[in-house]
């Protein structure tokens, strides 16, 4: 103010028509489901994302090198349809092909749900996400908890127990997770820009180095890219409102391979990362798991030896304590899946599948160690 403008009445100052305001535009939601032949699961998995208490803006199917007719499907339930071109790299290529073409058109504070297309999303999926990434900016992803879908006969009933036993996990621990599941994930567009920037600054691990936010380079694309937020500063959440059923494996082949390759991912994201402040506690869960695996080996080492020497069961009071220890937990980690079904499992008989997955688990570590050509 100047001092001939300071001297004037107040009355003859001129009045400032107040600037007129918009209205911010509202963020948008773009769908990404990565799909190789899901003809049986796409038209499902899209109409429960058109049923959203908060629908999504738009759904985008990237159909990979799919024979079948999943286009067609998912064109038909009203999503839109791209297909990828000349990828090798499964789901992460078609990840990374879709993203950059998507990605350009959208704003910082939009948001990406990539989402499996074997998976169906609860209604309220998608707005409990939004509600708690526009509440902390330091959160990077919002996954999903899961349960399994019906079928399967009793691998499929088998690993129903085993997620619901992971969902009452994540729940006790108010949605805390070691990783944002493949199942379903939600960003904002921002932190997928970040992951870019710091793939090509080399701040994170580069992948194959064209600047991709998906590793290609990698068994676990869903446990890196939890790595690479974490060590971007970030945090992940599997919180209560976001709900999902997924598929289970119907043979014990599907599963075998599709847990070593999970576990063998686990072990090589670790390596890939070393040892820093967010890898630490999973370094420590493999050496847990593989001490596990040792102990799972000595009890079953115990009873063959006693069958063999001695010619009938003889417990020792250590192993005997330790059974009925794993016969509580069993029954109290299974609430979820109502009292029956709790009292079934006192029985054990949900040893033979801990058995399993603790030999996939010594498969891994021991592939791991040998540099055996990975398959997937």
């Amino acid at each position: 103010m100047t001092h001939v403008e300071a001297r004037q009445p107040a009355r003859t100052r001129p009045v400032l028509a107040e600037a007129p305001t918009s209205r911010p535009t509202p963020s948008r939601v773009v769908v990404l489901i990565p799909a190789h032949n899901e003809s049986e699961g796409i038209t499902e998995t899209v109409t429960a994302l058109s049923r959203q208490t908060r629908p999504p803006d738009e759904i985008l199917v990237v159909s990979d090198n799919s024979t079948d007719d999943t286009v067609d499907l998912a064109r038909r339930t009203g999503a839109h349809v791209t297909e990828t071109v000349g990828n090798t790299h499964k789901k992460a290529g078609a990840l990374n092909q879709a993203l950059s073409t998507v990605l350009p058109r959208l704003e910082d504070d939009d948001f990406v749900l990539v989402q499996d297309a074997d998976s169906v999303l609860d209604p309220g999926f998608v707005e409990s996400a939004l509600a708690h990434l526009t509440a902390d900016d330091q959160l990077g992803a919002v996954g999903g908890v899961f349960r399994g879908q019906d079928g399967g006969g009793l691998v499929g009933h088998l690993q129903r127990n085993e997620y619901a036993r992971y969902a009452r996990d994540v729940r006790r621990l108010k949605g805390k997770c070691l990783v944002v599941t493949g199942t379903a994930a939600v960003f904002r567009v921002s932190t997928l820009r970040r992951v870019r920037a710091a793939r090509l600054s080399h701040e994170i691990p580069a992948g194959d180095g064209r600047g991709g936010i998906y590793d290609t380079t990698v068994l676990t694309e869903d446990n890196e890219i939890s790595f690479a937020l974490m060590h971007l500063g970030y945090k992940i959440l599997s919180p209560q409102g976001c709900t999902l059923t997924t598929e289970v494996m119907s043979t014990w082949r599907d599963l075998w391979n599709q847990r070593l390759r999970w576990k063998r991912g686990a072990i090589e994201n670790c390596v890939q990362y070393g040892l820093t402040r967010v890898t630490a506690p999973y370094w420590g869960r493999q050496l847990v798991t593989m001490l596990g695996v040792l102990v799972t080996t000595a009890y079953l080492a115990t009873i063959i030896w006693s069958l063999v020497a001695v010619g009938a069961l003889n417990v020792q009071p250590f192993w005997l304590a330790l059974t009925g220890i794993f016969v509580v937990e069993r029954i109290i980690t299974l609430r979820d899946r109502g009292l029956v079904r709790q009292m079934i499992a006192g029985t054990l008989y949900e040893l033979p599948f801990d058995i399993f997955l603790q030999a996939c688990h010594g498969k891994a570590y021991l592939d791991t160690v040998m540099n055996r050509e990975r398959r997937w």
